[in-house]
């Protein structure tokens, strides 16, 4: 009864461990961008992660997926959520797009999402659309604040939203590609096939870039918690809540990535937060709630 309880407390905690994980990818990218090309540093990242992952899966005897076509679907799903994702928008924070506009832009993934279950003859209840429509006002509230400040950070060019919409629709097709033909595995093997595959696609890529890596204290900490925390932590964490939940209900909890990365850039940098900010935080978390809450038709 008490390892019940306990499996129960830690299931209920996995989306909001999930969002503050996931919300300090922007501010990974801000310590670690102006010292590193995009995807040199994901190339380090697919590979460290790696190493990570294969010693764990020896030392704990984790089984392979033993059908190919799962193999396939699983480098499928890591081309999407890894290199097309983390590429797109470690690419246009490079280019020269905020953390808020960039936020903005992936945030519209739930919507993406609702849009095409809807379309394809999936169940979104009224009280599902009305929480990812206060969801994404929240959202923009959050935001808003970062158009036209005029700095070289919050400028949006037809290359880096190019960037962000490419991330946009590889993280939502990979939700639905994995819901719809990922069968559920142990999470580390899984991992570490798509992460294989993520490296495939990125190294050719790295290799173009001019720009070397600027080894210093604050790059190797980026890099650090980019394989420890976002991809071993993160990542694995939101295979699991896709595998467990509705697509429209993972999805909604990327709504509060922004508004909790406001918060961590607060603490970590001083950056104001103010009274719309607020009023936006507690509308995307009760449109959040709107639609993990929705009782099923």
């Amino acid at each position: 009864m008490v390892a019940s309880a306990s499996d129960n407390g830690w299931l209920r905690a996995m989306p909001w461990v999930f969002v503050l994980i996931w919300s300090t990818g922007f501010i990974v990218a801000r310590y670690g961008m102006p010292y590193a090309p995009p995807m040199t540093f994901l190339a380090w990242r697919y590979a460290l992660s790696i190493l990570c992952f294969l010693p764990w899966i020896w030392l704990a005897k984790v089984a392979w997926p033993k059908d190919r076509r799962q193999w396939l679907h699983l480098a499928v799903l890591g081309v999407l959520m890894h290199a097309g994702y983390l590429g797109g928008v470690w690419a246009a924070v490079k280019a020269g797009m905020g953390s808020g506009l960039s936020a903005l832009v992936v945030g519209l993934q739930p919507v993406l999402t609702a849009v095409w279950l809807s379309a394809t003859g999936g169940h979104v209840t009224r009280r599902q659309w009305l929480g990812l429509t206060l969801g994404f006002a929240g959202l923009v509230l959050v935001v808003s604040r970062k158009f036209g400040a005029g700095g070289p950070g919050d400028t949006a060019t037809w290359l880096n939203l190019s960037f962000a919409v490419i991330a946009l629709f590889s993280i939502t097709i990979g939700t639905l590609y994995q819901k719809r033909f990922v069968q559920p595995c142990d999470v580390r093997s899984a991992n570490t096939v798509q992460l294989l595959a993520a490296f495939a696609v990125t190294l050719p890529l790295a290799l173009l870039e001019s720009e070397g890596m600027g080894w210093n204290g604050q790059l190797v900490g980026a890099l650090a918690w980019s394989v420890l925390g976002l991809t071993l932590g993160g990542s694995s964490l939101l295979y699991l809540l896709i595998q467990r939940g509705a697509a429209a209900s993972v999805s909604s909890l990327m709504y509060l990535v922004p508004p909790c990365t406001a918060l961590i850039a607060w603490v970590l940098f001083s950056e104001p937060i103010n009274a719309i900010t607020v009023a936006g935080t507690a509308l995307t978390a009760l449109g959040v709630s709107l639609v993990v809450r929705a009782p099923k038709a």
